[in-house]
Parts: C-alpha cells; structure tokens; sequence
C-alpha cells in the first residue's frame, strides 16, 4: 500500500517524499554556510600560539581550542587546524541533517479557513467569529496572513475569537495582473480602506510588522472607522541605529530592477534574500538546533509550522518594492514626515484614538529603536515591550502571554 504524501509509511516507518522547498532561497544558505566554513578552516590553518585574537565573534572559540590543545599537549598550529576542520565539517554536516529533517517531516497545517465575509481581487476579509469589540488584522504584503492562524494551539485570531473579540483577518492574497501594478496609496486609499466600508462599523485595526504601516495610514485617513489602533512589530524610524543597514538595502534596488521589469514584483526568492542580510547565519544556525530536537516533539512541529509559512511567501507589487526600498530604507520617509499616501502625508502625531503598541525586545527584523517612536507620537498610546522576536511574539510557544492576553486585556476596554 502506497504511503500518502508526506507522512509516515505506517508499514516501514520510512519517511514520506520531499514536499518542501526550503529554507528559501537554499542556495544562498548553503553557500553563507560554506563560506563561513572555508574561512574558518583558512583561517586555522595559519594560526599561532602569538597572535592576537582579535574578532570577538571567534576569540571564545579559538581560545577554547587552544585550551584543549595546550592539555592535551598538542598546542601546535597543525593540531589547531585539524581540530578547526572537524568543527567545520561537523557544522556542516548538522545543518544539512537539520534541512533533511524539516524538508521530510510529516506536520502538515490543516486548519480550515473560516468564512469569507468580502472579496476583491486577491484579497478576502475572513470572519473568525466571537462576540466583543471587533479587530480586523492587517498582515505584511509580503507574507502569508495565517502566521496569525498558525496552528491548533498557536492561533492569535482563534485565541481572541474564543476569549471576547470578533476577529476579522484581511488576507492580501496572491498579487495577480492588476495587483502587481498597485502603489502603496492602491493598497491602502483602495483596497484596505474599502475593506473597512465593507465591514460596516467603527472597528479596531491592527497592523502586524509592514501591516502596521499601512494600518496608521488608513486609520488617519478614515477616522470614522476606526476606534482604536493596535501596532504589533512595526517600524516606523529606518534608521534608527540600524542606518547603515537600511542604506545598504536601499542600494539594492538597481540590482533588483530586472527582476522587477520581468515579473513586475520581487519574485519571494529575493525577498528572503534581503531579509536573510539581517542576520546572514542565523538560519543555518536554528536549522542545526532542529536537527537535534526529538522530531515528534511540540517543538519540533512548531518549528515546522513557522519555517513552513517563512518559505511560502508573496511576490510584493513592483511600484510597492521600489516605494519601499528607496523610500522607506534609503529615505527614511516615514520618521521624517515624507511619506504621503494619496498625496498626504501620513503622521502618526494627528492621531487620537485608543492605540496599543507592542514592541518585542528580541526582535532581528524590526529593532526596538525603530518601533518605539510610534508609541512616542501618537499621544496616550500603550507600549508593551513582551521579551519575544517578531514571530514569536505572534504565533511562538509563548505568544499567548507574550502578547495575545495583553492585547486582549487592551481591547475589551477601547
């Protein structure tokens, strides 16, 4: 009896086919990852008892090594650079044991969508139920919407349904023909604000990380609808102590133009590719630590589910992608008053409504010091600073105390 796609064969035990693609993109990885290696054992190869150990990111482990040597009775450059290479190629060897796993592992996310209560184009409003104060959630253009539905036990907008909130999501959905000539004004004077008429009442908006952008725009633009702003994850300063970052993204962009011409998008590929620059090892890093968690385990699948939906994610618009890169990270144009929507300028300062603003301490995506002067400018607002990342925050193994029962706590009273 032939085995279903993707899960156990209940007569042998043998893992399922290959089903997933990533880590996105995998060749970028895999070559951060032979590129580390090869420094390494290069540099290795010509180290001495007498040089200084300069780089404070491998001083710990070179006098680590050292020190083993010197008890052995092998402090010699040769034994240094041997013991470097095993390192090198144990490293490696863990990071492709770890994609192996994840690319094999059997968790497949089933969780139903709920109704659909409007549509258009790609994008559909979906109804999570509940009785209280109503919030409708704005995602990223650039991922998938059920990171806020995760996973029985790991879903945000199910949580909040069953605990005093009518939870409304906005999925963006694919960009298709017409989407992918959107500007950001199409996105936000057109299609989310529509959605809000479409709603029919004064509601809650809460934008997570990109989503927060556009949910602060839309909520100057129409105050009759909106009663209270919830910002989770979102930037707002570019530069702040992250200037140099921002910059070198921004220059990316006349690379990118082909890409751009050809798809008129950013293909998901060179998406994650940017996102990869804000911490270039640390996806081979988490996938060796998955390589040793027991595979049945909570943790496990959790890990799954969220590098699931990391590596299913949406090409971005075009006129969005270059509005973006050159305006918000090269130009700085939200903190500096410059960013207009429809030909206003969008100021979180002309805001007065109930707003709650949630900025995770551990957060590699969008530092602190970009997401605080928002709860700086908008006058009254609640700051909430849980220590988790910009995903855990949301859907991790802590999200339910990290974020969604102070978000909770917040909305019932607005």
């Amino acid at each position: 009896m032939a085995s279903r796609p993707g899960r156990v064969n209940e007569r042998t035990d043998a893992p399922g086919p290959l089903l997933r693609r990533g880590p996105r993109p995998l060749l970028l990885h895999l070559t951060l990852a032979m590129l580390r290696s090869s420094g390494s054992v290069a540099a290795s190869a010509r180290w001495r008892t007498d040089w200084p150990l300069s780089s404070e990111g491998t001083a710990p482990l070179a006098a680590a090594i050292a020190a083993v040597l010197a008890g052995t009775g092998k402090a010699d450059p040769e034994a240094f650079a041997l013991t470097a290479l095993r390192e090198a190629l144990l490293q490696d060897r863990a990071l492709i044991g770890g994609i192996a796993a994840y690319r094999s592992h059997p968790w497949r996310r089933d969780l139903a969508d709920p109704p659909c209560r409007w549509r258009e184009g790609g994008s559909r409003v979906l109804d999570y139920g509940g009785a209280g104060p109503t919030v409708l959630f704005i995602p990223s253009l650039v991922n998938r919407s059920y990171v806020l539905d995760l996973a029985p036990g790991h879903s945000m907008l199910r949580f909040l349904a069953a605990n005093g909130l009518h939870s409304l999501l906005l999925d963006w959905g694919w960009p298709g023909e017409v989407e992918r000539g959107f500007t950001l004004t199409d996105y936000i004077a057109g299609r989310l604000e529509r959605s809000l008429i479409a709603v029919g009442e004064p509601l809650i908006l809460a934008g997570y990380c990109m989503g927060g952008l556009l949910a602060v725009a839309a909520a100057e633009r129409r105050p009759d609808l909106v009663r209270g702003l919830a910002l989770l994850a979102t930037p707002w300063d570019f530069h702040a102590g992250e200037e140099e970052r921002a910059g070198a993204v921004a220059r990316l962009l006349p690379f990118l133009e082909p890409a751009l011409a050809i798809a008129d998008a950013l293909p998901v590929d060179a998406l994650q590719a940017l996102f990869s620059l804000l911490d270039p090892f640390g996806v081979a890093d988490k996938y060796r630590a998955f390589g040793r968690l027991r595979q049945d385990s909570d943790r496990a699948r959790l890990f799954v589910a969220l590098e699931d939906w990391l590596n299913d994610g949406i090409p971005l618009a075009a006129p969005v992608a270059r509005e973006c890169l050159a305006g918000w990270y090269g130009g700085n144009t939200p903190a500096r008053g410059a960013w207009r929507v429809a030909g206003l300028p969008v100021d979180p300062g002309a805001l007065a409504l109930p707003t709650f603003v949630a900025v995770p301490g551990r957060d590699r995506i969008v530092p602190p010091e970009s997401a605080k002067p928002l709860a700086q400018a908008i006058a009254g607002a609640r700051l909430h600073e849980p220590a988790a990342g910009h995903i855990g925050m949301v859907a991790g193994a802590t999200a339910e105390a990290a974020l969604w029962r102070p978000l909770l706590e917040w909305a019932r009273g607005v």
